[in-house]
C-alpha cells in the first residue's frame, strides 16, 4: 500500500501543474516551524507560507544524493535544464525515478525552477564521457535530446520518506499545493534528506 501511494505521489507531483478551478502552485523553501499538520515554510522569496498536510496517508518522499557515475543507459530520469543555442540541454539538476515509476510524466515541458527552465522526463539511451562531464542522450515518446551534465550538476534519487524526517530547517519542495479558498494544503511533501536541498 505504501509503495503504491509513493508512486502515485510521484505521478501527481513531477508533471506540470494541472488546470483547476482552485489555485495551485509549487512551493520551494525551508521549514521554519511545524504546528500539528501545518508546515510554515520560508519560501525562496523570503515570505512565510503555511501549508497544511492533509489526507489520511500523506506521502513523504526523500531525496538522497546520487552520483554522476549512476547515470547509465536504461535509467529513467527527470532532467531540469536550460536549452542551449545548439539545441542541446544544459542540466541544472537530475533526479532518478524508482523503477516502479518508469514512464511517469514522460516528455518535456516548461518548468519553474528558474526562468526558461525545462523539465524532461525520459530514459537515458547513451552516455558519453567527456572532459567536462557527460553528454547523455535521453529519449521520450515525442523525441530525444542531448544533455550536457557537468560534475557540478546536482544529482539526486527519490526514495520513500517519513514525516519524522521533516523538521525546522529541512529543505523541501511541494510539487503540488492547492488552495481551495481556506489556505494552502498538500498531501505530498518531498524533502532533502540529511540537509540536502531539492535541486529541481
Amino acid at each position: 500500500m505504501l509503495r503504491r501511494l509513493f508512486f502515485t505521489a510521484i505521478i501527481l507531483g513531477v508533471i506540470a501543474l494541472p488546470a483547476s478551478a482552485q489555485e495551485t502552485r509549487r512551493v520551494r523553501g525551508t521549514v521554519e516551524k511545524i504546528e500539528g499538520p501545518v508546515l510554515t515554510i520560508k519560501t525562496l522569496d523570503g515570505s512565510d507560507l503555511p501549508v497544511k498536510v492533509t489526507g489520511d496517508n500523506p506521502v513523504y518522499t526523500a531525496l538522497v544524493k546520487a552520483d554522476l557515475a549512476d547515470i547509465k543507459p536504461g535509467a529513467y530520469v527527470g532532467v531540469t535544464s536550460l536549452a542551449q543555442p545548439d539545441g542541446t540541454l544544459k542540466a541544472v539538476a537530475i533526479h532518478f525515478f524508482p523503477d516502479g515509476a518508469r514512464g511517469v510524466g514522460e516528455g518535456q515541458r516548461r518548468w519553474d525552477q528558474q526562468p526558461q527552465s525545462l523539465m524532461t522526463n525520459a530514459t537515458v539511451d547513451t552516455v558519453v564521457s567527456g572532459v567536462d562531464g557527460l553528454v547523455i542522450t535521453v529519449k521520450y515518446r515525442d523525441g530525444e535530446k542531448k544533455v550536457v551534465v557537468s560534475p557540478q550538476t546536482p544529482i539526486v534519487r527519490m526514495v520513500p520518506g517519513s514525516a519524522a524526517d521533516v523538521k525546522a530547517g529541512t529543505k523541501i519542495i511541494i510539487f503540488l499545493a492547492t488552495n481551495p479558498g481556506t489556505g494552502w494544503e498538500t498531501q505530498r511533501v518531498t524533502y532533502g534528506k540529511d540537509g540536502l536541498t531539492p535541486p529541481m
